[in-house]
């Protein structure tokens, strides 16, 4: 077994490691000029949690309720990033105020439309702006997202050993 598996201090400071690579990657690619959604941005604070925790985990040594906490987050970065991917292939609604919808739109004057039009450049959520091998940014997040969660829960059901205290 790599020595990595084997230590779920180790494991989990992977992990959050990976975590904060996802983030500087979403970074880069804000950098580049993918303009972020609301979900997009949405889907970050589960990975800076997770990543945060993974260096807790790293500074004061295995707690298995560090690992708990690990796996949530990934828990919820996947369930963020799977949301996202099925408002972007249109298998349910986002929310109205970045997927399309009109919300109050309807009711507002033409002068109050204009004003909010102009105070709220929209990034839509039901709109891919980037796509590899045929999957979203949201979809890619999902899947590596599912991969994190496996490695915190495998992390968070080992004991404690003398490695994992180090």
């Amino acid at each position: 077994m790599p020595p990595a598996l084997s230590d779920p201090r180790l494991t989990a400071a992977l992990a959050g490691a990976a975590s904060a690579l996802l983030l500087i990657e979403a970074l880069g690619f804000q950098a580049a000029g993918y303009a972020p959604c609301e979900l997009c941005i949405l889907q970050r604070w589960p990975h800076l949690a997770a990543a945060l925790i993974g260096g807790l985990i790293w500074m004061l040594g295995w707690r298995r309720w560090l690992g708990v906490l690990g796996l949530g987050a990934a828990a919820v970065a996947t369930g963020l990033a799977l949301y996202h991917t099925g408002v972007e292939l249109g298998w349910w609604a986002g929310p109205a105020h970045c997927s399309g919808g009109v919300g109050d739109l309807a009711q507002l004057s033409p002068a109050d439309l204009m004003a909010r039009l102009k105070q709220a450049p929209v990034v839509r959520c039901d709109q891919p702006a980037w796509m590899f091998l045929g999957l979203s940014m949201a979809a890619w997040n999902a899947l590596i997202s599912a991969g994190l969660t496996l490695v915190w829960g495998w992390a968070a059901t080992r004991p404690a050993g003398p490695a994992a205290s180090r």
